[in-house]
């Protein structure tokens, strides 16, 4: 790097170190009132027995017989987005992360803790479920989406097909059962010492699952085809998700054997991609194992701080390994996602601070070429991401439904624009629901928390149902933006 390249980029690391402390848009207060919602839309994707605590009144009971095409009880769970599927590989990753949101920052919720744990909990009661309903399989998916999407339904009155898949050996599923074995390894973690016989069920399915995707190789878009694409292909093959899985049960049961597990397969992980999601789960794996070399300094795991710092490079502006694109307004965006980029603002804004805090903690730093980014860069870099969403941005509007005073009014999700069971009562059928889809009128039900796909590479957004890839929420957008709000609401202004 040239002398004048250097100077740029430690200017632009000043720059971006002074944005965290100087930035005056919201306070702890703010940050803590987004933690509570982000945690609070997890209720509005519930599926299942509602609980007496339930607080968003205005969803009911729905998929109470689920799996009862296969005589097995698979009622609850998340519905991952604006439709009412049940998509596992989706579902287990947002487990995943909300279980490393409270690893990492649990400390820091306060009274949101008992409520994120309650948002784990209400996902891996269902995954254990799926994992043990019958011996040698795994469910992946309830619900015909190809039929769903036809359709435009309150959950409450959904009559369409709901078909159980399952991933089996001689049609495997190595990629959504590693993610599963993943989000109940970490779940466990998340419940060690709060109940310690519920974090042993875990970690024993965690295992047996693992073994199982890792036994019978094969990614579950084969096996599944045309009900999981294009909705959720493993676009990524299922490699990913085995070392993945590995690492988790590697976290959650040190002693084991994945250590051997990781040094024999972890070829895959070492494969530059900046991009974490449901789908590549490669630069989290990479910054997983950091944090054990980081702490352990075993030799074998080195290659994975110099991979981590690589994809951590390769977000900053001016340094040797940029390649990130961002809006003018400065949100990172993924131009070849298609849509939804959202989650990968908040994936990525969760990585940069857990990365943060793992070379902080062990008296590291960030390596960009001849240059180094600390831990405080880093912070700032994921602050900018985290309060563009919360409404510091060119349009000045929050793209967390129900947080501040300007948020999208029409959002692309059945529950939310359709008039709850309460306000009426009769069914709506699935081809009298569409004129909801197609209302010019505000959401009938607001779904706090929310965190939409978001605007587009110019900063623009349509508050419009129609244009899904900007107005549809996913559970896996918010499970990240969990950790990485409930850090600044601790964080001193």
């Amino acid at each position: 790097m040239g002398s004048i390249s250097k100077l740029s980029f430690m200017f632009a690391l000043i720059l971006s170190s002074l944005c965290l402390f100087s930035s005056a848009a919201f306070t702890s207060k703010d940050y803590n009132d987004a933690l509570e919602k982000s945690i609070l839309f997890f209720e509005g994707q519930r599926s299942g027995k509602l609980p007496s605590d339930q607080r968003l009144k205005w969803r009911g009971d729905s998929g109470l017989t689920d799996g009862s095409t296969d005589k097995v009880d698979l009622a609850g769970g998340y519905y991952d987005a604006g439709d009412n599927v049940k998509f596992g590989l989706p579902m287990a990753f947002t487990t995943t992360m909300l279980a490393w949101s409270v690893i990492e920052f649990g400390s820091s919720m306060n009274s949101q803790l008992g409520n994120a744990k309650a948002a784990i909990r209400w996902s891996t009661d269902y995954l254990l479920k799926a994992a043990t309903a019958t011996p040698g399989a795994l469910y992946v998916q309830v619900g015909d989406p190809n039929m769903d999407h036809k359709c435009w339904e309150r959950p409450e009155d959904m009559d369409t097909t709901r078909n159980a898949y399952k991933v089996t050996a001689q049609n495997p599923g190595s990629d959504v059962a590693s993610e599963t074995a993943a989000a109940l390894a970490a779940a466990s973690i998340v419940f060690k010492d709060s109940d310690p016989a519920y974090s042993s069920k875990l970690l024993q399915t965690a295992t047996r699952v693992f073994q199982f995707a890792d036994k019978y190789r094969g990614s579950y878009s084969d096996s599944l085809s045309s009900v999981v694409c294009p909705f959720y292909c493993s676009y990524s093959g299922h490699q990913d998700e085995l070392l993945w899985g590995a690492a988790w049960l590697h976290r959650a049961a040190p002693s084991g054997s994945y250590l051997s597990y990781i040094q024999s397969n972890g070829q895959s992980a070492n494969e530059d991609t900046y991009s974490f999601s449901w789908d590549d789960k490669r630069p989290g794996t990479k910054i997983l194992l950091a944090k054990a070399f980081l702490e352990n300094k075993k030799a074998e795991l080195q290659s994975f701080k110099a991979h981590s710092d690589s994809f951590i490079c390769s977000l900053i502006p001016g340094s040797s390994g940029f390649q990130a694109q961002y809006t003018p307004g400065g949100l990172l965006y993924n131009s070849k996602a298609g849509g939804c980029n959202l989650q990968y603002v908040t994936s990525t804004a969760f990585l940069l601070l857990t990365y943060a805090n793992y070379v902080s903690s062990n008296g590291g730093s960030v390596s960009c070429g001849g240059s180094t980014i600390t831990a405080e860069s880093l912070r700032a870099h994921a602050k900018k991401q985290v309060d563009y969403i919360l409404g510091d941005n060119p349009a000045k509007m929050s793209y967390m439904v129900g947080f501040g005073t300007k948020y999208p009014q029409h959002i692309h999700h059945r529950g939310a624009s359709s008039p709850s069971i309460q306000t009426h009562p009769n069914k709506i059928s699935c081809d009298e629901g569409f004129q909801y889809l197609k209302s010019s009128s505000p959401d009938p039900n607001v779904l706090v928390g929310a965190i939409l796909g978001g605007p587009d590479s110019n900063d623009n957004f349509a508050d419009d149902r129609n244009n899904h890839q900007q107005s549809e929420p996913a559970t896996y957008i918010n499970a990240p933006f969990v950790g990485a709000v409930a850090f600044f609401a601790a964080a001193k202004n």
